[in-house]
């Protein structure tokens, strides 16, 4: 009697201290371990054996991390910022980068109005100057917000979040951002304007864009020289957003009446010219650093950790090719579109030259290029030998230059939802296979293969003879199966006409080797017979 070896557990690689709430999350089947990320000596042998690295900012997962985990699926940053991530190599490695890009989204705007009262009313100064034993309450001045001009640079997630806590001040709102519609900025209270002309009517300038080649240096000398003198300009977004010394000379000639920021050009650092200047509030990156955002941070990539270890789609993934959020209404069709892709490559008898994913019905509705990639993971899952994940399946196609296409339409006469993959193979024969989500549970079920209509659950081993529709192939399939002790769960033939040709759709409880695959369609005479496991997905 063969021992059963015991199945252990993913590895997941703490690297640095998260919120406690995080292990709870990840639950008891997966073995949690923890080193010093910023010990390369301990971090590079720590990666061997890791299914899953969780880190903050600290960790920095090169290549060269990244080589040493050859058994890695999903790098999880707790927060937002990816500086320390080399994203372009682990999605080359078919590695998930996953972050936390809502988790501090109120933590960082509170904190950037914080700064924004900090510096219109003096307040670290005058608090220095109190503990010091001085009353100087004549020599902090400060301004009202009420009645002045705001503009805010970028109304992404935390942009908008301060636009909204600051409309109750009073202020009037302006933002530039060339990504917005005006009907949206309308509905926030704001008024879209170009970067000069925010810049020359602004009291205060707010700051919350990424730090890309296209926004480093936005606000530098001839920027500044634009705005009204006495401005306020804060930025808790980015560090190199804006220039600092051409902000330090600003604020020392009085065209900038004060300056906050929480972010630098160089982080850690004491050594910033904004630093000894008196009319300026800074903070060493804090927008993240409350209770709530930290928990939130690594709840959030746990999530994400749990369902890339299981081989779903992670709706965090920062490498995933997907088009943007995935509505919920589409999830249950990922599954399906994998199964689809696994069940075409089978069917194909190999790799074909082109294929295009067709979504037709209520599916159709919803932005569906996750689907593609989906069906793009079930292709390649038997025909590369490294794991295929919704990062690399693309890059896969590219390799091999195979020509994807995807199409949508919410008329479907057949089914309320419909999900086709065609495609042509190298001497041009045409190979199709369809499946549908059906009832309330949404179960997916095969509805065509190469062309021939089944109502096949789609799951488990699958075995398929195309050959000539006559008496008794049936029960040589089941004869040939039960010789080589492999139950059928079911069968389902369906033909072209009769005594044309036909197809025979096996569901089996064991694998079927290739010889005897072989075996049965020489009994039988099967034009093509092939196999698909969907249990690997």
């Amino acid at each position: 009697m063969t021992a059963t070896v015991p199945h252990s557990p993913p590895v997941v690689l703490i690297t640095e201290e998260l919120a406690p709430s995080v292990l709870k999350v990840l639950g008891d089947d997966v073995e949690v371990r923890h080193v010093d990320g910023t010990d390369r000596s301990a971090l590079l042998p720590a990666l061997a054996g890791a299914a899953a690295v969780l880190i903050r900012s600290a960790t920095r997962i090169d290549a060269e991390a990244l080589a040493a985990a050859p058994n890695l699926t999903v790098v999880a940053r707790a927060g937002i910022g990816l500086d320390n991530v080399d994203v372009e190599a682990a999605t080359a490695r078919g590695v998930m980068v996953v972050n936390a890009p809502t988790s501090n989204v109120v933590s960082a705007a509170e904190h950037a109005v914080a700064l924004l009262l900090a510096a219109a009313r003096q307040i670290p100064a005058a608090d220095a100057t109190l503990r010091a034993g001085r009353w100087e309450r004549s020599s902090f001045m400060g301004v009202e917000l009420a009645g002045k001009t705001v503009g805010v640079v970028g109304l992404g997630r935390i942009g908008v979040l301060v636009a909204q806590r600051l409309a109750a001040f009073g202020v009037e709102l302006v933002a530039h951002d060339p990504y917005i519609q005006p009907g949206r900025a309308a509905q926030l209270g704001v008024r879209l304007v170009s970067l000069e002309e925010l810049l020359r009517e602004s009291h205060v300038i707010s700051i919350y864009l990424p730090r890309t080649p296209e926004t480093l240096g936005l606000i530098g000398a001839e920027q500044l020289a634009m705005t009204r003198r006495g401005v306020i300009v804060v930025n808790a977004a980015r560090g190199g957003l804006v220039d600092e010394e051409a902000l330090a000379d600003a604020v020392k000639s009085g065209q900038v009446g004060a300056a906050a920021l929480d972010v630098y050009a160089t982080e850690p650092t004491t050594d910033s010219p904004l630093f000894g200047l008196p009319n300026t509030v800074v903070t060493p990156h804090l927008g993240a650093s409350t209770t709530e955002a930290q928990d939130k941070a690594g709840t959030a990539v746990a999530h994400s950790v749990r369902l890339a270890l299981r081989g779903e789609f992670v709706p965090d993934a920062v490498n995933v090719q997907a088009g943007g959020v995935v509505a919920e209404e589409v999830r249950p069709g990922l599954p399906l579109a994998e199964k689809l892709g696994l069940v075409f490559t089978a069917v194909a008898g190999g790799l074909a030259q082109s294929v295009t994913v067709d979504v037709r019905g209520e599916l159709a509705e919803f932005d569906v290029a996750v689907l593609q990639l989906a069906v793009l993971k079930g292709v390649f899952s038997d025909v590369v030998e490294e794991q295929v994940t919704y990062v690399n399946a693309p890059l896969f196609a590219e390799q091999r230059g195979l020509e994807v296409a995807l199409t949508s339409d919410p008329e479907s006469p057949t089914y309320r939802n419909l999900v086709t993959v065609r495609g042509a193979m190298a001497d041009g024969r045409p190979v199709t296979v369809s499946g549908t989500l059906y009832g309330k549970n949404r179960v997916a079920r095969l509805t065509e293969v190469a062309g021939f209509e089944i109502d096949l659950a789609a799951s488990g081993r699958l075995l398929f003879f195309t050959y000539a529709d006559r008496p008794g192939v049936v029960g040589a399939v089941g004869a040939a199966l039960g010789e080589a002790a492999v139950n059928i769960a079911g069968a389902q033939v369906s033909r072209t006409t009769d005594g044309g040709e036909a197809l025979m759709a096996v569901t089996v409880d064991s694998p079927v080797s290739a010889e005897l695959l072989e075996e049965i369609a020489g009994r039988i005479g099967a034009r093509e017979a092939r196999a698909a496991d969907l249990d690997t997905l």
